[in-house]
């Protein structure tokens, strides 16, 4: 009786461990450690807007893009499904018309996908606590970017989607709230971006959500560093060091 009872107790075990998903956001993004942190890597001298993928190199935004569209994949080895998934993570609607269909803002970013149903806004089912996006940086400074400096028709473009996303009103965690430990709802693998108070702007930087040793770090493309790495403090204290640094909204891929 004793041996039936133990053969039940592990296959219990054994189901309730298979019945756990794997990570995929996670699992992939642990592959990127150690890649080398480059900026502007979607700027390529082409005078059509493309779907650049370069995986030896990623600045924080791309690195979350490609870990996103690789983990929706049903087969992580079909290169057309990859691209497919990059292409509606990285372009309003999936669609690719020019340089001012990129979600250039991670407000619309996380909307696209909010909309599409590949991701879950996670602080917005938990917490309470909400802040008003206002963008503007990108029509208030055409001169930093290469296909707006001699273009006024898409810095036209680009402050009328500014108008469209000012007002938003979207949830995060303020930084002072956060624990160490972080929060039972925030798992491995959700996407961290980080709210910022510096004009025109909603976030200054994204990553991975990683559990160190009880401890919630982030996992990103650091340009500190110049690579990917999990960070060495947690996501806390990381916060309270980052000048203009309001908190962080959190987000799930949702497969």
């Amino acid at each position: 009786m004793k041996k039936i009872l133990l053969v039940i107790l592990a296959l219990f075990s054994v189901s309730l461990y298979a019945a756990v998903p794997k990570n995929s956001m996670l699992d992939n993004g642990l592959k990127f450690l150690g890649v080398p942190y480059v900026a502007h890597t979607l700027e390529v001298n082409s005078p059509r807007e493309l779907l650049v993928v370069n995986l030896k190199q990623v600045d924080c935004t791309t690195f979350v893009e490609y870990v996103l569209a690789r983990s929706l994949c049903n087969n992580p080895n079909d290169e057309a499904q990859f691209e497919d998934r990059l292409r509606m993570i990285r372009y309003r609607d999936g669609v690719i018309d020019g340089y001012t269909s990129r979600l250039h803002y991670s407000t619309e970013w996380v909307m696209n996908g909010l909309k599409h149903g590949y991701l879950t806004d996670i602080a917005a089912a938990y917490n309470k606590d909400t802040t008003t996006v206002h963008v503007s940086f990108m029509s208030a400074h055409p001169d930093k970017y290469v296909q707006l400096k001699d273009s006024p028709a898409d810095v036209a473009r680009i402050a009328q989607k500014e108008r469209e996303l000012s007002g938003q009103v979207v949830h995060y965690i303020p930084r002072e709230k956060l624990p160490v430990k972080g929060f039972k709802w925030i798992h491995d693998g959700d996407i961290i971006l980080l709210v910022t108070n510096m004009p025109g702007l909603d976030n200054s930087h994204l990553g991975i959500a990683t559990y160190q040793n009880g401890e919630l770090h982030l996992l990103h493309a650091s340009s500190l560093d110049m690579k990917v790495k999990i960070q060495e403090e947690p996501l806390r204290e990381q916060l309270m060091k980052r000048k203009g640094c309001l908190g962080i909204r959190v987000v799930r891929m949702k497969k």
